[in-house]
């Protein structure tokens, strides 16, 4: 069995694959001071009752990926290990100005929106950062946008604002608000939907002057949920997207 690890920089998504099924998979926080022993005691309580005999992982969090070597190294040392890096087989041409900058897990879903949903398309990652992440037709990061995620804006406008708190993340009765917690869910909610749908908008207009089709437009990651049934230009969630997307570039160099 394959288990695939995505180090984001709040949360690590872990998951089991038998052959391409995903039969299991995990949520837990991320913590850069983590030990590879920390690593170990908790995603090995995970997987204990699976058979694992390969890994394929990418990490945004370096500290915590320089530990996950040290724990392959010693409590997956006979298996097949991939890591998404400068080097490894993705299949993903970078058509961007400086391709070491770009996230392996934005090159991830990069592969996985495209053998999934061909191109041209346009993955929206909702997670500490809101990533839209642009694929040619062929399969090519194209580039995208970076913005402040949900999350993080709302932490920043409570330490900020003295009258403010943070509310539970939940789609208000309606946009207008009735009291101070409804007009920050309305906010938060419909302003980040606002934010993502002119985004798409504007990035659909160049890839139709470019490629003369409108792109796919695929949601993933942990706040994604958030977004569906209120962003008007989100067709498909796929909330494994990059789990997948490390199974294939894990088959790609086995």
């Amino acid at each position: 069995m394959l288990l695939t690890i995505d180090v984001g920089n709040t949360n690590t998504v872990l998951g089991v694959f038998k052959g391409e099924a995903l039969i299991h998979s995990w949520r837990v926080k991320t913590d850069p001071r983590s030990t590879a022993d920390e690593l170990w005691l908790q995603y090995g309580a995970l997987v204990r009752d699976f058979s694992i005999s390969s890994l394929s992982i990418c990490s945004t969090v370096p500290a915590t990926l320089r530990e996950l070597r040290t724990m392959i190294a010693q409590y997956f040392a006979d298996s097949h290990t991939t890591i998404v890096e400068p080097g490894t087989k993705t299949g993903v041409p970078l058509l961007v100005d400086n391709p070491k900058e770009i996230g392996a897990d934005r090159i991830v879903n990069t592969l996985a929106a495209h053998t999934l949903y061909g191109g041209p398309a346009v993955v929206v990652d909702f997670g500490t950062s809101t990533n839209l992440d642009v694929v040619s037709p062929k399969g090519e990061f194209l580039g995208g946008a970076l913005a402040p995620g949900i999350e993080i804006s709302v932490d920043a406008l409570a330490a900020r604002a003295a009258q403010l708190r943070k509310v539970e993340l939940v789609r208000p009765r309606n946009v207008i608000g009735k009291n101070t917690v409804e007009a920050l869910q309305s906010g938060t909610i419909f302003g980040f939907a606002g934010q993502v749908d002119g985004l798409v908008d504007r990035i659909t207009e160049e890839l139709v002057k470019d490629y003369g089709v409108r792109p796919k437009v695929i949601a993933t990651g942990g706040l994604a949920p958030l977004m569906i049934g209120v962003s008007e230009t989100i067709d498909h969630h796929e909330p494994d997207l990059t789990l997948i997307g490390l199974r294939l570039i894990h088959e790609r160099n086995s």
